[in-house]
């Protein structure tokens, strides 16, 4: 259905909704548990892979400046052209927007910028039709500060909501009002706000109107299961939760560290004592429906990761780990020191040999909490090769690979001229509370590469007007590389970074030794090259097959030698970047041991058994 036939009636059900969209309902929490059913088989998500939408950013549908459930309707065959088996959508719930959707204000209904639940289902129900599985964001550790759970929270001690949220009494020294603790917020100063009407203050470890839950509630536990049974009875099936390994805090909650202000109170609200405890209870409402669930646990060790995503009574399916996102920056973002592969192959390795024959893992290099990866891990000049190398690269490990939209057109970090331009709370806090004595221009370099909004450009679907995004005007600026950094060209490209994502899926779906062989990693010391190993051997009939994916890092030219127990001469180059599929089916092949810029080969080698 193209936009152009039903963009009026899309307008008027988008005005209509934002016209009838009423409060959440405000009634007295439940004490009764729901009726649990029994666990129903869940789909194998280890051979999927999955697509993320912010949908902001990602196609409107009506015109007015903004991505919706219309676009994404419009855009369902492109997604599952890529080769992927399921959406993973970032928040669509109703929100006041501080942290763009994170900040949810009801958690059963679709945020009027969006569409309607009706919008929804047919989505839902055409996303099923493609065969595309469809997740979506749970964000329980926080909600808006315009919930009415919190609204009423506030009124004081005496309501059915007094404990939904986190508060404490204030401090004094002398007459001086201090908060709780020393704590930091990860967004915003300090993590606690005072609030007047109740004269306590409120926990909030991201933004100040991210008010945190009261987990250790069993009311708020209810509320959740009930939330996560409202989306699953319409047809959803899973979810990603957010900062998951955050619902549980220490009860005293004592003062942090002095020397890390941002996470200082890390160790105190990070892999909580109650928190398997709760995820187990999650986990039962989740079975029920034979639901997925991705936790986001930043800052959490192997060991402990274990405990939530390992052997059969795992909590959690898959989890998405962030040391693969510090290979250029210590902690965060906001400190930069450069791309370093070494450090990048250390998480990888970290991570892969801790997790293999125990747990599955969740791959990705890109999402909407971080910038372009092309720019961080890529080369801008060399664009095209290493925007298409590092697809490969993290695609064919072991796991479920995730992509962010645009990531799979090669989409760059966009620098803007101000810091008033930008929308990222957390940009704008770093940009007025570090390095003050630096220039406007040197501290707005260090917003160019590290703000959230470089992910949250519209995507750009074409070489027209606004990228292809919207009829209307955009709501966020459209990189003006669009020109050539588009869906629509890439397309018509053989080498296009789109297509050889495309590539890398399609190998990956249909190859056993991809999607269930060993990981092991060649040369770890080189700057230069990633090397690693994917190895099947086939139980019943014995034939072994080993899959040897080699990626240059460098700008230049680059040799390398296949490690011990390899032979090129019986290898068969099965991907190459610099290669298009019909030049592969062709014959056309690569020099073994030596790599062009950013080039990736991917080698094939077969073991039959002996008779």
């Amino acid at each position: 259905m193209k936009v152009s036939n039903i963009a009026s009636s899309r307008a008027s059900n988008k005005a209509s909704n934002k016209a009838s969209n009423k409060a959440p309902d405000k009634k007295a929490p439940s004490t009764a548990k729901e009726t649990s059913r029994p666990p129903k088989k869940q789909f194998n998500f280890r051979k999927m892979s999955f697509y993320q939408i912010w949908i902001r950013s990602f196609c409107d549908g009506n015109g007015d400046g903004i991505g919706d459930l219309y676009g994404v309707y419009d855009k369902l065959e492109y997604i599952k052209a890529l080769g992927v088996d399921g959406i993973w959508f970032s928040p669509i719930y109703p929100s006041p927007n501080a942290d763009y959707g994170y900040d949810i204000s009801d958690y059963r209904d679709i945020h009027p910028d969006y569409g309607t639940l009706e919008q929804f289902k047919k989505v839902l129900d055409r996303a099923h039709e493609l065969g595309l599985k469809v997740l979506l964001d749970l964000v329980i550790n926080h909600t808006s500060d315009e919930h009415p759970w919190f609204i009423e929270s506030c009124k004081g001690k005496d309501n059915p909501y007094s404990d939904y949220y986190i508060w404490r009494d204030p401090r004094f020294k002398g007459e001086t009002k201090l908060p709780p603790n020393n704590w930091y917020s990860q967004f915003e100063g300090l993590a606690w706000e005072y609030n007047e009407q109740r004269g306590q203050y409120y926990l909030h470890v991201f933004a100040k109107k991210q008010p945190d839950l009261n987990m250790d509630n069993p009311k708020v536990r209810e509320e959740v299961k009930s939330i996560m049974r409202f989306w699953l009875d319409l047809g959803v099936d899973g979810f990603r939760e957010d900062v998951i390994n955050f619902i549980s805090k220490v009860p005293e909650l004592p003062n942090g560290w002095s020397f890390v202000p941002a996470i200082n109170g890390l160790p105190f609200y990070k892999d909580g004592p109650n928190l398997y405890k709760y995820l187990e209870e999650f986990r039962e409402t989740a079975l029920e429906y034979g639901a997925v669930q991705i936790g986001e646990a930043p800052f959490t060790s192997v060991k402990t990761a274990l405990t939530y995503i390992g052997g059969r009574r795992r909590v959690l399916d898959m989890l998405i780990q962030f040391d693969t996102m510090f290979a250029d920056c210590f902690m965060t973002e906001y400190v930069y020191h450069g791309f370093r592969l070494r450090k990048l192959k250390r998480a990888f390795r970290k991570w892969q040999y801790g997790l293999q024959g125990k747990a599955w893992f969740a791959l990705y290099l890109e999402n909407h909490d971080h910038p372009r990866v092309v720019n961080r891990y890529g080369n801008i000049r060399h664009w095209k090769a290493s925007g298409s190398m590092l697809a490969a690269c993290y695609i064919l490990q072991r796991g479920t690979p995730f992509l962010y939209q645009g990531q799979e057109l090669g989409m760059t970090n966009i620098a803007l001229n101000s810091i008033d331009k930008y929308n990222d709370v957390a940009a704008k806090n770093a940009y007025n509370t570090f390095f003050l004595r630096d220039s406007v221009e040197r501290r707005l370099e260090r917003i160019h590469v590290s703000t959230r909004d470089s992910a949250r450009t519209p995507v750009q679907w074409t070489n027209g007007p606004n990228a292809g995004f919207t009829t209307g005007k955009p709501w966020f600026y459209v990189n003006p590389n669009y020109s050539f950094v588009n869906a629509q060209t890439e397309e018509e490209d053989p080498l296009s970074i789109l297509n050889f994502y495309k590539r890398c899926l399609n190998l990956r779906k249909h190859s056993r030794t991809l999607l269930y062989g060993t990981y092991r990693e060649y040369c770890p010391l080189s700057s230069k090259i990633y090397m690693y190993e994917r190895r099947y051997t086939d139980k019943s009939g014995g034939s072994e097959e080993r899959i040897l994916v080699v990626c240059s890092f460098a700008s230049r030219e680059h040799s390398y030698r296949m490690p011990r127990g390899y032979n090129y001469k019986k290898g068969k180059l099965i991907l190459d970047n610099y290669i298009s599929e019909e030049g592969m089916k062709a014959g056309e092949t690569a020099e073994a041991g030596t790599l062009r810029p950013y080039e990736v080969q991917v080698w094939k080698f077969r073991k039959k058994p002996r008779v």
